[in-house]
Parts: structure tokens; sequence; C-alpha cells
């Protein structure tokens, strides 16, 4: 059996071949020293064989020690936690003792590396997003990982910057849609198309592009930045044009008194008129063809105010007349007109400027009939008591007051009144002369009432009422007088004849009141205004002068006296009873109570 063959057995065997073959000793010692060469080739090979395999282990032992060091240093793990406990024995078991912690190590380093990929990636990819050199979305190529260095620290250094990374971008992405926001409420405003504006940006700013795909670029925000800056700049421009434009409509309409029908076409145009920028915030407020429509309207209204402004420009002098007239200011109409009517026809001035004008003469009117208020209610007042002081003495002449007719209780309760409003009187005057004095003292000029001084007025008015009140006073004598000639002329058998060295004071105190003088107590003030607004105010109070002379002339009592003394007995008792009559009915009555 092949078993039981041993190099013995082959040796003995082979001896018997040669004693068989009768070979000789010294090739048998050839043969045996052959065979001693070849078992020693064969030893040496298995031993280069041997010390050949035990260096590879000891070069693989080596290597995975290495390769553990080197591992365990990238990963920042402890040697001593990691190294193995089995450190001798044969190369075989140090190597099988050394196997598992190496083939941990390197698959948590393939971990370690894929994270480092995937966030190295993130950071290079938001990086790119931020300097413009890749698009949203875009895939970048995978990062160049330091293997020799993949410790936590290093990897949580990573995390921290992608987070501030993430950070950024998410702060840039809200103010990529803040300024998107921005540009779509000025587009709405100045009526622009938003879609192109924004898309002329970068093109992913478009609402169909997702939030999380819009460009975030450093040169998408500038862009944006100066959009905004370009919009806002246009709003502000046009806001100050529709405002002004807003401005000349306004003018142009209280100029020619549009109606509000009119007027309100155009609200949409003057809403604005006085809004700050940041509140004009309707959609296409601003928009281009709302203010060519304004200025079209603008244009209109200027070309029409030419027609209308010979209109307009009579409207305001009757104004100012009406102010003037108001306040007693007499003031040249006609050279008012014809200046006017010049000025437009010559188209010297600006329809704007003339109104302007005429506005400030308005104000000045104004002014000056407010600074002459106070004066002419108290001049209206001392006419109204004027009058009633005149009514009152007519009241007092008429014999019939006292009787039961219908209406004489009226009557008395205005005498009543009366008598207290005329009482009044000297004060009110004394009052009305010390304020108009104070008036022209301030204001350098003379205080004229329909043309006429008011002093002059008013000391005419204070010497008139000294004569009517010196007058009654002769009147109240005289009377006395004929009282006692008239008892004397009764108690003779014939009468007597009135003497004709009596006062004729008695007729000239009747003269001027049958003839309507001023003596009757009319103010002068109802004269003058009427005559000054008619020629000047002079010729009524010289005709009222004239007219009291004449009267009293041709009434004279003195003429009547002698009359009386060349008639007979009989006929001069008539006269004196027609005189005692006369005086009766005509005498006034005191007007204070």
């Amino acid at each position: 059996m092949a078993g039981d063959i041993t190099c013995g057995s082959l040796l003995q065997k082979l001896q018997l071949i040669w004693d068989e073959v009768g070979e000789s000793e010294e090739d048998r010692d050839k043969v045996l020293y052959q065979l001693d060469q070849e078992c020693l080739d064969v030893y040496k090979r298995k031993v280069d064989q041997a010390t050949n395999s035990r260096d590879l282990l000891i070069q693989a032992l080596d290597d995975s020690k290495i390769e553990l060091a080197r591992l365990l240093s990238a990963l920042g793990e402890k040697a001593i936690a990691r190294t193995p406990e089995k450190t001798t024995g044969t190369i075989k078991q140090q190597l099988a003792a050394i196997a598992p912690t190496l083939e941990q190590l390197t698959k948590q380093k393939n971990e370690r590396k894929r994270e480092f990929v995937n966030v190295q990636s993130q950071i290079d990819q938001i990086c790119g997003e931020i300097a413009g050199t890749i698009e949203v979305g875009e895939q970048v190529t995978t990062p160049q990982v330091n293997e020799d260095d993949l410790t936590l620290e290093r990897l949580e250094d990573f995390r921290s910057q992608l987070q501030e990374l993430e950070k950024e971008k998410r702060n840039r992405l809200e103010k990529v849609l803040e300024y998107v926001s921005m540009v779509h409420d000025l587009c709405t405003v100045l009526g622009m198309d938003f879609l192109s504006t924004v898309t002329e940006v970068h093109p992913s700013l478009d609402d169909s592009v997702g939030d999380n795909c819009k460009s975030i670029s450093n040169d998408t925000l500038s862009k944006l930045d100066k959009t905004v800056a370009t919009l806002n700049e246009d709003k502000k421009l046009r806001l100050s044009k529709l405002q002004e434009l807003a401005g000349q409509l306004y003018d142009l309409w209280d100029l020619m008194d549009a109606p509000k029908e009119e007027r309100r076409m155009f609200d949409h145009v003057t809403c604005n008129r006085s809004a700050s920028v940041d509140e004009v915030t309707a959609p296409g407020s601003l928009a281009l063809d709302l203010i060519e429509q304004a200025e079209v309207e603008v244009q209109r209204l200027d070309q029409l105010k030419y027609s209308k402004m010979k209109e307009i420009a009579f409207k305001k002098q009757t104004e100012l007349e009406d102010i003037y007239a108001g306040a007693h200011i007499v003031i040249d109409t006609a050279a008012a007109h014809e200046k006017i009517l010049a000025l437009i026809e010559a188209g010297n001035i600006e329809p704007s400027e003339l109104i302007a004008d005429m506005d400030a003469q308005i104000a000045k009117a104004k002014e000056e009939a407010l600074s002459r208020k106070d004066i002419l209610d108290k001049v209206e007042r001392w006419m109204s008591a004027c009058e009633e002081e005149s009514w009152l003495e007519d009241y007092n002449r008429d014999d019939n007051r006292y009787n039961s007719s219908r209406g004489a209780h009226l009557n008395l309760k205005r005498a009543e009144k009366a008598r207290i409003l005329v009482n009044k009187i000297p004060a009110l005057v004394e009052t009305l002369v010390a304020k108009t004095r104070a008036w022209e003292e301030n204001r350098g000029l003379s205080f004229m009432y329909d043309g006429v001084p008011l002093l002059a007025m008013l000391d005419e008015y204070v010497m008139l009422r000294q004569e009517r009140e010196e007058e009654k006073k002769r009147m109240r004598e005289q009377k006395r007088y004929i009282e006692q000639q008239l008892n004397t002329d009764h108690e003779g058998p014939f009468g007597s004849r009135v003497s004709p060295n009596r006062p004729a004071s008695s007729k000239k105190a009747i003269g001027p009141k049958l003839n309507g003088s001023v003596s009757n107590g009319t103010p002068p003030n109802r004269r003058l205004s009427i005559s000054g607004q008619q020629n000047g105010g002079g010729h009524g109070r010289s005709g009222g002068k004239d007219s009291k002379k004449d009267t009293a002339k041709t009434a004279s009592p003195g003429n009547n006296a002698a009359a009386a003394a060349a008639a007979p007995v009989g006929v001069a008792a008539t006269a004196k009873e027609d005189t005692a009559s006369q005086v009766s009915v005509t005498d006034p009555v005191p007007s204070t109570p």
C-alpha cells in the first residue's frame, strides 16, 4: 500500500535491484549522493516557502497594526480602547485577534466618510447658490474628503458651518421674497406687469416656482434692491406729478366753479392729493394712463378758462363790490370793470394771476370790512335809534294818539321803547365818535361812510340835535307866552290885538317842520348815504340847509304879526285863535319822558 512506502523501504528495494543488476559501489554511492542532494534541495525550498509565508504574515500583522493606528487617528478614537488585548502568541493568532477591530474601524470610517461627503456637498451647494455659480437645485460634484481627518470634532465644525449657511440661506430667501412682494405691490400701484419685471431680475422669481427653488445669489439680491429702488423713485415722481395735476384741477375747478358731478369724475386722481408715498396703495392709482388722463383734463380746462375768464373775473369783481357795499365803502366800479376788460383783452396777464390778484383784493376787502364791523354795527344802531326818534316826534304831534283806535296800544308800547332808545343816543354817539377817532388814528385814514367822513356826519348830527333842542326850548317858551296873551285877551270885553313887538320865533319854528326840514330828527347819515352814492354826497347836505333857510324865510312870524296888526279887531282875534291852534297842533312834545 502507498501508505507503507517510506524512504527506507525504497532504499532497500533499490539495494535489491542493484544487487540483481550488479551495480558497483561507486555507482551506488553516486546515486545515493544524488538522492541526498535532491532531498536537501526539497527541504531548502520548503524552508524558503515557510520563511516567505512567515514574513508575509509578519508584514500583514504590521500592516494591520499600522492601519489600525491610522484608523484610530483618522476617527479620533482613543488607541487604548480600540487596541486588541492579545498582543502575544503566534503571528496568526495576533492577526486573528486584530482583524475584528480593524474591520469595525474600517466600516466606521466608511460611514464617517459618507457623512463628511454629505455635509460638504450641502456646504458647497449653498455656497454655490450664494455666489451664483450654480442654480438652485443643481447637483454639485462629489467633494474630496480628507480621509486622514474624519474626527467628530471636524464633522461638527462642518455641521456648524452648514447650519450657518442654512440660516443665511433662509434669511436670503426671506429677503428675496420680501423684495418680490415689494416689487409686486409697486407694480400693482404703478400699473406695471409684475411677471415681466420680476423675471427680468431672475427667471426663478416667478410665482410658479417654489420658494425653495428661488435664486438667493448676491447678484439677484442686488438686482432686486435696484429694482425696488427704481420703482420707489418712479412712485415718488408719479405721485408728485399726480398731486401737481390734482392741485391744478382744484384751482381750475374753483376758478370756473365746476359742479360737483364734474369733479367727482376725477376722485381717483384727487383722492391722493395730500397723501404720502407710503399711503398710496390702491391698485393702478399711479398708472401712466391715469396721469395722462389727468394731464388731458388739465389742458382742456386750461384752454376753457380763457373763454370763461371774463365771466369769472367780473364775478370776482361783483363779490368785491358786494363786500365794499356791505362795509359802506365807495369805489369806482366802472373803472374797475374797464381795467379788468382791458387786461383780459390784452392778454398780458395769466388768468390765474388775475384771479389770484382779485382774490388778494377780496381778502384785503374782507379784512378791512372786519375792522369796520364794530363801528358799522354802532352806526346801524344809531340810525335805527334816530328813525325811532323821528317816529316818536311824529307820534307826539298826533292829537289822536290816545284814542281807542285799532293798534293804539301797539303804538303806545313802541313809544315807550322808542323813548328809552332815544335817551341812549347821546352816549351811543359819544362812543361812536371815540371808536371812529381811534380807528382813524390807528389806520392814518379818514373813516368814510358811503363816501362821506363819518366824523363829519356825527358832528353835523350833534349840531343839528343841539339846534333842535334849542328850537324845542324856544317853542315851549313861545307856547307859554301865547297862552298868556290869549288868556289876557279873553279877559277884556272886546279883546286886544296881537302886539307887533312879541317874539317872532313861533312861526320860524313851525316853518321847517311843515316843510319837512332836517330839524325833524332824521339823522343826516341817511341823507348823506343816499346822496353820496348818487352824486358824491355834497348836494344833499347843502339842499337841506337851503330848504330850511327858504322855509324859515317864507314862514317868518314877523310877516304874520304885521298882517294881524292891520286887520280889524275881530279879524285879529281870529288870527290869534288860528295861531294858537296852529302852535298847539305843530308843537312837538319833548321826546324824553
